[in-house]
């Protein structure tokens, strides 16, 4: 794989992704520049799969600046709604004047649980895709998966998006609940991380 250098621009606009991956990137000494602090705007996601759109917000912020991009495509398929939200993950977040809101896209989660009847699983998986692009078009991406069930009312306020409903197989706490710590010892994006990694070698 092809040097990353010192610095490197994460592309997202979502402060706590920025926030894990800076914590997962702490121990090898890499500048991270996030796409808010450099006014980079945001791509429109038109990718079917999570690879698609992790790909193209890493090679348009890799264009824009000049610098190695590194970009997360993440979210929540619940298996009982056919994989939804899947990569509209975000977009069930959104109100009505775009702004997001994962409070109302985790109790609209529960609402089409309740609606698919009280047959339907809980079972979901959070996936996360991590692509690297280097400006002169070069991109590679590794996928993470964790798999869970979904718990209702949502516990705990550490995490972000869906992890307050979010229970990892085997675990007796939601991501919501879990230290940082802990949850990067066994969250989708930790193990796309760790594919990320063994690559730069």
């Amino acid at each position: 794989m092809k040097a990353v250098g010192p610095k490197l621009v994460i592309a997202t606009h979502n402060s706590g992704k920025l926030r894990e991956i800076r914590e997962l990137l702490a121990p090898f000494g890499i500048e991270c520049l996030g796409a808010a602090e450099l006014d980079l705007p945001e791509p429109e996601e038109t990718g079917v799969t999570f690879v698609d759109n992790a790909e193209l917000k890493a090679r348009a912020a890799a264009d824009l600046t000049g610098l190695p991009a590194l970009s997360d495509d993440s979210g929540l398929s619940v298996d009982a709604l056919h994989g939804e939200p899947g990569i509209h993950s975000a977009r069930w977040a959104e109100d009505e004047s775009g702004r997001r809101d994962f409070d109302h896209a985790m109790e609209k989660v529960e609402a089409a649980l309740q609606q698919a009847g009280p047959d339907a699983g809980r079972d979901a998986h959070f996936t996360c895709v991590l692509s690297l692009a280097w400006p002169d078009g070069t991109v590679e991406s590794f996928e993470g998966k964790v798999l869970g069930s979904l718990v209702w009312p949502p516990r705990g306020q550490n995490g972000f998006g869906y992890d307050a409903m979010f229970l990892p197989v085997g675990g007796a706490l939601t991501f919501g609940e879990m230290d940082p710590a802990a949850k990067h010892a066994i969250s989708h994006r930790a193990k796309a991380f760790e594919k990320l990694v063994a690559a730069l070698g």
